[in-house]
């Protein structure tokens, strides 16, 4: 067993959660249709258009996505990430609040400059807790760590899937001089209607771009996998015409307890409660700059230097702990670990199947804040009990479903969840590389991201599934 852990908070941060620039140009001659064609997008419809200069439709795309109750802010970017593979983001303002802002992301291959390949297959990613669309999904362009084969949305681009993402907006609110006067409304209900609104926005794009205007692939890692399962029961109810979602893919969570889960339900109650009570008290954000990016920092450029956050630790120490022995923080299943780590005397000495310089990175560069009230929001619908922020329609999802866990992560612990969908195409896949009695080393929740061997053992089976549906 690990020394017993003393948490610092400082003095008015909430507790740890549980958890182109180019001239601004565009065909006027173009708008109407663009403005139909997003129209068309928000209400489900199918439209063509002709070809035209592709970057001169993506500038006005992301102007006119207004008719989406959203504005960009600044200009749309693009880098690239290996060979033929570019990156976009957009900015867009979907709101009149200090931090109502989305940033949506595109992994596409390229024909040519700014023209990107069309493709029939597309996904959207959501990302999890502390992290961003970039260091869950593309992680070479924060890490020197990460290497180009491990970008789980470089992986899929390269095998023509087209890979968007969006950054919820929490991740956008500023470093210093923060306004948190919104965060209080950063709840699952939001994040599940910015979801739709990335998805109206991708599609639109999409059309225009000349790959069509088929529905996409949503897809989530962590509590981006819960918001999957949470976004595809919400569009169950609505119209066939007016869904965006053609499957999901929800990775290592679970979406409703099992019944011989009961006392990691009753956990999840416990941690609701407390949560909304840090909120009713006026802390509304889970501060990443005072815990991860600290935690991470520090044990890459100081690992001897005694932990500021963990007593009795060196920096490096601290780290470990917490990635590999995550449990003696936040449980949601036994033995609930980040990133598997090799234990010497009881202790995580190193990591197993992960490059630490790529884990610290994914750390330090979390978004300084985030909501509070949406972890708040998670823990109650697994809870389940009470007045839920969403009706629970999980049981009728129909689209197909891949389900990829992690034996150290919630792992064997979400496939009850998907038992209770109405689809009849659900295909699971668990990876375990040791016996269940080791499971405490085993292939960690995030290791699903950074594992060196992730690509063979995880996004294979990933990709085989989403270019055969």
């Amino acid at each position: 067993m690990m020394k017993k852990i003393a948490f610092v908070v400082p003095s008015g941060v909430a507790p740890i959660a549980p958890s182109h620039a180019r001239t601004k140009t565009k065909r006027l001659a173009m708008m109407p249709v663009v403005l139909g064609l997003l129209a068309a997008a928000a209400g489900g419809c199918t439209m063509d258009t002709g070809s035209a200069d592709d970057r001169d439709i993506m500038q006005a795309t992301a102007e006119a996505s207004a008719a989406l109750s959203a504005t960009l802010e600044g200009m749309w970017e693009r880098e690239q990430v290996a060979g033929d593979v570019y990156h976009y983001t957009f900015l867009l303002k979907v709101g009149d609040t200090p931090n109502a802002r989305i940033r949506v992301h595109r992994v596409v291959r390229e024909d040519s400059p700014n023209v990107a390949h069309p493709t029939s297959r597309a996904i959207m990613l959501l990302h999890g807790d502390f992290a961003t669309f970039t260091t869950n999904f593309l992680p070479s362009l924060i890490s020197d760590g990460a290497q180009l084969d491990r970008n789980l949305a470089l992986y899929l681009a390269k095998r023509g899937i087209d890979v968007w993402g969006v950054d919820r907006r929490w991740t956008t609110a500023p470093a210093e001089g923060t306004d948190f006067s919104d965060f209080a409304g950063m709840g699952v209900a939001q994040a599940v209607s910015d979801t739709g609104l990335a998805l109206s926005f991708a599609r639109t794009l999409r059309t225009l771009t000349g790959a069509g205007q088929d529905r996409l692939f949503l897809g989530g890692f962590s509590s981006g996998a819960q918001l999957t399962y949470l976004y595809a029961a919400e569009e169950s109810q609505k119209p066939l015409a007016q869904r965006q979602v053609k499957g999901i893919v929800p990775i290592d969570i679970y979406g409703k307890l099992s019944p011989a889960d009961e006392s990691l339900r009753l956990y999840a109650c416990a941690n609701a409660a407390d949560e909304y009570d840090w909120v009713a008290q006026g802390y509304v954000d889970s501060d990443n700059s005072t815990f991860a990016q600290p935690l991470g920092a520090l044990a890459a450029s100081d690992p001897g230097g005694d932990s500021p956050i963990f007593e009795g630790y060196t920096n490096r120490e601290a780290m470990l702990g917490f990635v590999s022995a995550t449990f003696l923080l936040y449980e949601p299943k036994p033995q609930y670990h980040l990133v598997a780590g090799v234990y010497t005397n009881g202790f995580p000495t190193k990591l197993r199947y992960a490059s630490e310089s790529l884990i610290t990175d994914w750390l330090a560069h979390s978004p300084p804040h985030e909501s509070l009230v949406e972890t708040a929001d998670r823990d109650a619908m697994w809870c389940g009990t009470g007045t839920l922020p969403l009706a629970d329609h999980l049981a009728d999802i129909s689209v197909p479903l891949f389900y990829l866990g992690a034996a150290g992560g919630f792992g064997d612990h979400g496939l009850y969840t998907t038992t209770l969908v109405a689809s009849t195409d659900v295909t699971t896949h668990v990876v375990r590389r040791l016996p269940a009695s080791r499971e405490i080393e085993d292939f960690g929740h995030a290791d699903l991201l950074y594992a060196n061997d992730a690509p063979a053992l995880a996004w294979a089976p990933l990709a085989q599934w989403l270019l055969a549906h």
